[in-house]
């Protein structure tokens, strides 16, 4: 199922993606950096709001990892070392505003790359990216088009990593043969939910009822959850919703007296939500994103450096604010600082041709292909490996990472049918 392209190297519209982000950058001054002159990054994610819990601590993460970086000498080019400094402008989650966010950080700040969260605000700024050709990172890989050739997914892969979850848990727990799902009405649930069907579908579990999509207005999810809880599920899905729902979700699950498998993308704060509950009703809880001070993120093909030491210094530093976003933007800057090394410029064509080079890339969980095309259009997203996270006696426990490539060959029409569904995959969303 993976594209031809991928297998053999790039496609034919991969080939050509270096000239096209140079034509592109005819809307970027090219200025040779001065010696000693710092580096500078844009973050523009949604720092307050609903999704600020996944915007907000990435922007901590990446303040450790440039004074890392910075102590060290910075970054190389060439013969002189460059320090990185990243400015920040908060989205608040709105499209208009991450468009003026993104011309302001171009224009006025002379940012060389700028990373997002994406989702309902890459509309926005997209025609600020094709106008510019900046180089641009989105922690959503379903915001990829072949409309936009500098736009990368480099770390999260969502939502296609939640296959491995649903498949390590039928694996686990084959006796859980009925589920419910339920999800925010937007760009960030949607995706989920088609690819939510799918693992489910693939791995024999039986949907109860059609995904229920609530308004992302709502406040009161005591009817959500006995809607959910009426036909008696084994499993109840909470999809890729916010913090800010996932919490009152379980705090009504348990008081409606469920004791059933859940399963999330995320599990955010998660100590918060044992405090609501009980650890014996978080007891079992599987989603996607470590505690980066997880033994198995120690080993030889992890690719994300001194894992533990970061996130005890982002507990020391941000106490009770890792999340699932804390790691992932400072781990798409360690690809950027080695492309930008490798190319010998920090200007986006050229980081991009180095980051994309030969179609393969070192993301957090081990050796990755640049891939997608025949899911987004286009070989911009790194897909590889993706841990699956379970709740043991009030801790998150790494439980094995599995493939998101082995999957999808198996299963990928199940994909592509339910992303269809949802009009999802990138020829619709155009």
């Amino acid at each position: 199922m993976f594209p031809k392209g991928l297998k053999n190297g790039f496609s034919r519209r991969t080939f050509l993606k270096s000239t096209a982000a140079t034509a592109l950058s005819a809307g970027l001054p090219s200025i040779a950096l001065a010696a000693g002159e710092t580096v500078k990054i844009g973050f523009l994610a949604p720092l307050t709001g609903a999704t600020a819990a996944w915007g907000a601590p990435g922007l901590s993460g990446c303040e450790i990892w440039a004074e890392k970086v910075n102590a060290a000498g910075g970054i190389k080019i060439g013969d002189d070392s460059h320090h990185i400094e990243f400015v920040a402008y908060d989205n608040e989650y709105d499209p208009a505003k991450a468009r003026t966010g993104a011309t302001k950080l171009i224009r006025e700040d002379g940012v060389k790359f700028v990373m997002m969260l994406g989702g309902d605000t890459w509309p926005g700024v997209q025609p600020v990216a094709d106008r510019t050709g900046m180089l641009f990172s989105t922690l959503l890989p379903s915001d990829l088009s072949p409309d936009t050739e500098t736009l990368l997914a480099p770390t999260e892969v969502h939502p296609i990593y939640l296959v491995t979850g649903v498949q390590w848990l039928a694996e686990n727990k084959p006796e859980l043969k009925t589920a419910v799902m339920c999800a925010q009405d937007d760009a960030l649930g949607l995706p989920s939910v088609a690819t939510y069907l799918a693992a489910f579908e693939a791995a024999g579990i039986e949907m109860q009822d059609e995904p229920l999509l609530f308004d992302p207005a709502t406040t009161d999810f005591a009817p959500i959850v006995t809607r959910l809880l009426s036909t008696s599920p084994d499993i109840v899905c909470l999809d890729t919703c916010y913090s800010d729902y996932v919490h009152p979700i379980c705090e009504q699950l348990f008081q409606q007296g469920y004791q059933g498998q859940i399963i999330s993308a995320t599990a955010d704060f998660y100590d918060q939500m044992i405090a609501k509950t009980s650890k014996e009703f978080m007891e079992g809880f599987i989603f996607q994103f470590p505690d980066f001070d997880d033994p198995a993120l120690n080993a030889d093909n992890i690719n994300f450096k001194d894992a533990n030491g970061f996130y005890a210094e982002y507990n020391k530093r941000f106490p009770g604010q890792w999340g699932a976003v804390s790691w992932e933007y400072a781990a798409i800057m360690e690809l950027w600082k080695d492309a930008a090394e490798k190319a010998g410029s920090v200007e986006p064509d050229a980081v991009l041709a180095a980051m994309t080079e030969g179609g393969k890339g070192k993301h957090a969980f081990g050796d990755a292909d640049w891939w997608g095309e025949e899911m987004f259009g286009i070989n911009n997203a790194l897909v590889g490996d993706w841990p699956v996270v379970v709740i043991e006696d009030g801790k998150a426990v790494i439980k094995g990472f599995k493939s998101i490539p082995d999957w999808y060959d198996q299963h990928g029409d199940l994909l592509i049918k339910h992303m269809s569904a949802y009009d999802q995959m990138w020829n619709q969303r155009s």
